[in-house]
């Protein structure tokens, strides 16, 4: 799911550093996917289509940068990796994973918990 925000940036008394943390686009989702939406690595391995040694590899790399981001005040930009977003999303009314369907072909069933119980939402 595309991310609501490009940026975060740091308020307060101490000045950031001028670098930035780059999250890219994979990791901002497994982040979401598993901290936010609360998944496993497996749940979120098939719905990203990767294996979960690369979830759990993507979620490494993104728990540091957010943990330096955080300790060192510095902006947190979200953009880049390897990523295809198109206009039509879908719910699924079981799980309530949302996905995509690159292929542009109406799904028949959510490719997590394959219930034939979903619609499109917009973006």
């Amino acid at each position: 799911m595309p991310p609501r925000a490009k940026a975060f940036m740091p308020v307060g008394y101490y000045k950031s550093s001028s670098e930035a943390v780059q999250l890219n686009i994979e990791e901002f989702e497994v982040f979401r996917l598993l901290d936010y939406e609360g998944l496993t690595q497996v749940e979120a391995a098939k719905l990203m289509q990767v294996s979960r040694s690369g979830v759990a590899r993507i979620y490494e790399k993104a728990r540091y940068k957010l943990a330096k981001a955080l300790t060192e005040a510095k902006k947190i930009n979200i953009e880049g990796g390897s990523n295809l977003f198109d206009n039509d999303w879908y719910e699924c009314e079981r799980c309530n994973s949302k996905f995509n369907n690159p292929a542009r072909e109406s799904p028949r069933v959510c490719p997590l918990c394959n219930s034939a119980f979903i619609h499109m939402v917009n973006n």
